[in-house]
């Protein structure tokens, strides 16, 4: 997979790369990209034999000189991903009775290829 070098696709490679890994994992894709006035949600996605929701943040690098993507979830991130999940809530049809806050991080090696790592239960 080649690494793009614009932020935005960047982001969205990303996104495809730890959706995958969560559908290895059994897990359904609920959302994608999913928006309000106040802002988006990466992933949503489900177990149903769980009754599991997971609202995941990813966050994505091409190397590690800024830091690890996961360090960028800070307390503010996490609040704000919190209310677009009661506002995604609010807006789908009942289900679920269990819900998770994730992150992925994923890192590009000079390579091309992607490391996602799933921090389940993040916050």
């Amino acid at each position: 997979m080649s690494v793009p070098a614009k932020p935005p696709a960047l982001g969205r490679v990303g996104e495809m790369a730890a959706l995958a890994d969560y559908r290895r994992r059994g897990y359904s894709l609920v959302a994608q990209n999913w928006s309000c006035s106040i802002g988006e949600l990466d992933l949503v996605l489900g177990r149903a034999a769980e009754d599991l929701i997971v609202f995941c943040e990813v966050k994505t690098r091409a190397g590690s000189g800024f830091g690890g993507p996961f360090e960028a979830v800070n307390w503010r991130k996490q609040r704000k991903l919190r209310q677009l999940a009661e506002a995604f809530l609010a807006s789908a049809p009942a289900g679920f009775e269990r819900i998770r806050f994730d992150v992925a991080s994923v890192l590009f090696d000079r390579a091309g290829l992607a490391s996602v790592h799933l921090f389940e239960d993040a916050f």
